[in-house]
């Protein structure tokens, strides 16, 4: 059967995971037309990624479901160290921390990717009417490269064929227990052979025409094997099996994150989850690598639990329950390039490959779509200029680069074999294991991000030119825009804003600040008024609310007549107190806006103070802000620092804006 018609939309997204799901979110609160597209017929139930980090936690904060996760998830409050004693027994050598104490208001927990994909899909169900299409097969990409510079044309061209159920479910091992073999590296892609299956039965295909396409189909990408793009890195010969077993032990840290380097058999990695479960990762060291190539149908959970059986011995272990098990083959990978034509991005395993050994998989992947979702709903929705696409790949395949140094370090570490002596320089010690893990333990916390200079981050240029060529640096920077780093100390640009504790200045009510940077596409000017006792402070903010609120200034200039004044750009105030005597309706309107169906907006004023119940936040101490003067901050909509200034600096600010936004009639 031909097309049976054509259609239209702003954004396709291939791929249904965590980071389609993501870029899917992204355009509900955005409102563009969205398709998402899946080959397999159903979401995860089972197994998949596990460990969510503290800021993939805050991003799930800022879309509205954080609270659901921690109802459901195990928190990782510990890691223990074990290795072999000189006899070679088993012992525990060292306790930390998991999460390095202070670094966010969230901690690592483990929750399996399906309860994440279901709240993704809940969140779209509740606030649009965007589906999962399953069972849809993309089988042509064609992009018209001379109209990728039209703001509102078409230029992608997708044909999706739809698969029967069949088709669509994806093949096991054999065993009774799910597996996830069939999405590991040591698995062929399937694509091909789907396409092969699909084309000897009448089948309904469609013609998708596209503004923008994001390709979130995992590690064996067909987006971007269409895009002629490469995966540069390397495979090693190291091979582990993965159990989610609810577990029966006498090893005493079953319950506790732990790093296990045996004797001899091996190294095991211990990941309590949720419902009594633990993840197991286990190295198997019989499992023989032939030119690249592994036979999978010598693994098995029973072959995969004799290994973790030997690592831990003389402690016993075994299970009655497996809800999940798979293996796979340690390599990192990274792609030449991230997008064609700022037009057809890549997100998430389609970019970059690496073990799971720092729970980074679904982390990474998530803040990938994170970065380019609002990116794109601006761009579509006539906000922004085209140019801020460019920033997707100059910001994220740094990060990935140093994503796959980190896990080549780190893996490597974790496979070896421990010194026996001092002798042996080609292995490692047990002390090197965990130095790696306690030094990158905030950048796998995901708030060790720090994006360079660029139309979006006014800070001083550090021209770097990647291996693909493309830079980073002068090319994409705001001219002589630069941040005054000085005046918030702890509020570095080009990382992502902290949040500490501030009352609102109407009820008193303690709120974390991070609360009010929702991701629904707005930019923020975060105003610290100081004090506001002070009368040159008081006449210094006032004076900058009718700056930013003269019809000549950004405020005006980039929202659409049509829209409230706060829908483009939110300013929100934090003053230094004391909060007794300030009224909230003294300062200028434009820090309450007016509506004349709901009054005065009470939710955009904060004040630094003492609370009843919560004591006090010290949030200008912690930001680094001088509590007499104050500052303003310039904050993407992906909650990331743009610009620092003194409220006389409004000239800059509107040079920020006018950089990238659009002025709207």
């Amino acid at each position: 059967m031909g097309s049976d018609h054509d259609s239209f939309c702003d954004l396709l997204i291939i791929g249904a995971g965590p980071t389609g799901l993501m870029a899917a979110a992204w355009a509900a609160r955005c409102g563009i037309n969205v398709r998402i597209i899946e080959k397999r017929g159903t979401k995860i139930f089972n197994g998949q990624a596990d460990g969510l980090q503290c800021r993939t936690l805050e991003i799930f904060d800022s879309f509205g479901f954080a609270d659901r996760i921690m109802k459901e998830c195990n928190p990782l409050i510990e890691t223990t160290y074990w290795n072999p004693d000189e006899s070679g027994l088993l012992r525990r050598t060292d306790r930390l921390p998991d999460t390095v104490p202070g670094i966010s208001r969230f901690q690592e927990v483990t929750l399996h990717q399906g309860r994440i994909e279901r709240f993704y899909l809940n969140l779209l169900k509740e606030e649009s009417n965007i589906e999962v299409e399953r069972g849809a097969l993309p089988e042509v990409l064609e992009l018209d490269s001379s109209a990728s510079d039209c703001q509102s044309g078409y230029p992608i061209t997708v044909k999706v064929r739809y698969l029967d159920d069949d088709a669509a479910t994806p093949a096991q091992q054999g065993t009774s227990v799910p597996d996830g073999l069939f999405r590991s590296n040591l698995a062929k892609d399937d694509q091909d052979d789907l396409l092969r299956k699909s084309s000897r039965r009448a089948a309904v295909t469609e013609m998708i025409k596209a503004k923008y396409v994001i390709g979130c189909d995992g590690a064996h990408s067909w987006t971007r094997r269409q895009l002629g793009f490469t995966m540069e890195g390397e495979q090693t010969d190291f091979i582990w099996g993965v159990l989610d077993i609810v577990p029966i032990t006498d090893f005493p840290d079953i319950r506790s994150r732990c790093q296990i380097h045996g004797a001899s058999a091996g190294s095991l990695m211990v990941i309590p989850r949720e419902r009594k479960l633990v993840r197991l990762y286990i190295q198997l060291k019989e499992i023989e690598v032939v030119e690249q190539q592994v036979d999978r149908s010598q693994i098995s959970p029973e072959m995969i639990l004799r290994s973790a059986q030997k690592i831990l011995s003389p402690y016993k272990l075994t299970y009655d329950y497996c809800e999940w098990w798979t293996a796979y083959q340690i390599g990192q990978r990274v792609a030449t390039h991230f997008s064609a034509n700022d037009r057809i991005f890549l997100a998430g395993d389609a970019v970059h490959t690496h073990s799971p050994k720092a729970g980074q998989g679904m982390n990474v992947s998530t803040q990938d779509a994170y970065n380019l979702g609002w990116k794109i709903g601006a761009v579509v929705n006539g906000l922004a200029q085209r140019s801020i696409l460019k920033t997707y790949e100059t910001e994220r395949r740094p990060l990935a680069q140093d994503l796959i140094a980190f896990d080549h370090k780190l893996s490597r570490l974790f496979s070896g074999s421990l010194a026996n002596d001092a002798a042996d320089l080609n292995a490692k010690s047990s002390d090197q294991v965990k130095q790696a893990y306690i030094k990158g333990n905030v950048f796998v916390s995901g708030l060790a991000v720090d994006y360079g200079a660029s139309i979006l981050v006014a800070k001083p240029v550090v021209s770097v030119t990647s291996d693909n060529g493309v830079k980073a640096g002068s090319d994409v920077a705001l001219g002589n825009i630069i941040g005054n780093q000085e005046l918030a100390l702890n509020i570095p640009l080009g990382k992502r804003f902290p949040s500490f504790q501030v009352l609102n200045q109407s009820d008193a009510r303690p709120w974390q600040f991070a609360h009010y940077l929702r991701s629904d596409g707005r930019f923020r000017v975060v105003l610290f008024a100081g004090n506001l006792t002070n009368r040159a402070q008081w006449e210094r903010v006032q004076r900058f609310g009718e700056e930013i609120a003269s019809p000549d200034a950004f405020l005006a200039r980039f929202t659409p007549s049509n829209k409230p004044s706060d829908s483009v750009i939110e300013v929100l105030t934090i003053h230094s107190g004391p909060r007794i005597d300030i009224e909230l309706l003294d300062l200028h309107a434009t820090f309450h806006p007016f509506d004349a169906k709901q009054g005065w907006d009470y939710d955009k004023v904060f004040v630094d103070d003492m609370s009843y119940h919560e004591g006090h936040g010290e949030a200008y101490r912690n930001y680094g802000v001088d509590r007499e003067r104050g500052c303003v901050v310039i904050v993407r909509p992906d909650q990331y620092v743009a610009w620092i200034g003194e409220l006389e600096d409004v000239h800059d600010i509107d040079r920020y804006f006018s950089g990238f936004l659009i002025p709207q009639a």
